[in-house]
């Protein structure tokens, strides 16, 4: 599509759109209104940079970062940096909020910078052969796959780890501990992402333990930082917390949980037992240390960067890796008596 097909759809000038598109003054409210339903609609990516293309070939790779807050990247990111500048290309980064459609940004990189690929730092699960028309080089999504998606494997590449079993395996540890009132502490039920698969995870370890599923054991907080699992845990806490320990889908939002089980006189793990998925390494250093299952993180970045430099080598097609996670005995919990 091409500003020229914008103005004939939107029923305004050429000059109209051009305006709309470099954020200019001097348009009715009507016609940018007019113009930007018609880009939304079309999925229509501008290209701000048109020196760029008197390039034939660039040497850069895209790194989209979706959760600008999220201390699970750091590692990541640094792997991903020394392997692509390894392998003799640059790194081009750009983060968003976890709102933000990577991409649309992605694309945009792709036409602005003129990249060879691009790397996908957390993001949707439910991606359409439709999404991926945007993009028109090799790509990698990093820390997740397209679980609920409608791709097949052979669209896009993954390295990730098995979310649902390793939520399965951090719940069974509890129970193996004694536990049968065990909280799920997640974003929420059918994001269609990460905080739905890892609560079918907790689901699964509960109904094969026999255990009833009872709403007030799954507490949401819509978000994954700290603040938030912090404010959903007390809330849970003042209507009677009738639980013995918390699974919580991140490291994250299990530190939350653990001040304000503190705050509300539960004592960590001696009242309340605490397990997490991430392995950040700042949740090795609270009072307990987190018992959580480490997922592989600059290993995750250095295979990403792999696949994808074999995919622009044109050595491979696309590939998936699921790589194993460790539990990391901290201090968090203790077998119930």
């Amino acid at each position: 599509m091409t500003i020229k097909d914008i103005a004939r759809i939107s029923g305004v000038s050429i000059t109209t759109v051009s305006r709309v598109l470099n954020n200019r003054p001097d348009v009715s409210d009507e016609s940018r209104r007019k113009v930007l339903e018609v880009i939304e609609n079309n999925n229509y990516i501008p290209n701000n940079s048109a020196r760029d293309l008197v390039k034939t070939k660039s040497d850069a790779i895209g790194l989209v970062v979706r959760g600008v807050s999220n201390p699970f990247y750091t590692d990541i990111i640094r792997a991903v940096e020394s392997g692509i500048t390894a392998g003799g290309y640059t790194m081009v980064m750009q983060q968003i909020g976890s709102n933000e459609d990577e991409l649309k940004r992605a694309a945009m990189m792709e036409r602005e910078k003129r990249l060879r690929g691009l790397i996908l730092l957390g993001g949707r699960f439910d991606y359409t052969p439709t999404d991926l028309a945007l993009l028109n080089v090799p790509f990698v999504c990093c820390s997740f796959s397209n679980h609920y998606g409608t791709l097949t494997e052979k669209e896009y590449s993954s390295v990730s780890i098995a979310d649902k079993e390793t939520a399965y395996q951090a719940v069974r540890h509890l129970i193996a501990n004694g536990h049968r009132r065990i909280a799920a502490l997640i974003t929420c039920t059918d994001d269609r992402s990460i905080s739905q698969l890892r609560y079918e995870g907790y689901v699964q370890a509960m109904e094969e333990a026999g255990f009833p599923l009872e709403d007030p054991l799954v507490i949401c907080t819509d978000t994954y930082n700290i603040q938030g699992a912090y404010q959903a845990m007390t809330r849970a806490l003042d209507d009677g917390g009738n639980f013995t320990a918390v699974f919580a889908i991140s490291d994250n939002m299990a530190i939350g949980a653990m001040r304000a089980l503190r705050e509300n006189g539960r004592a960590v793990p001696e009242d309340c037992s605490v397990i997490a998925v991430d392995g950040i390494e700042v949740s090795d250093y609270i009072d307990p240390p987190l018992t959580t299952f480490c997922q592989p993180m600059e290993e995750m970045g250095r295979h990403s960067v792999e696949i994808l430099l074999d995919m622009i080598g044109k050595h491979s097609g696309n590939r998936h890796e699921t790589l194993p996670t460790v539990l990391r005995q901290g201090g968090s919990v203790r077998p119930l008596v």
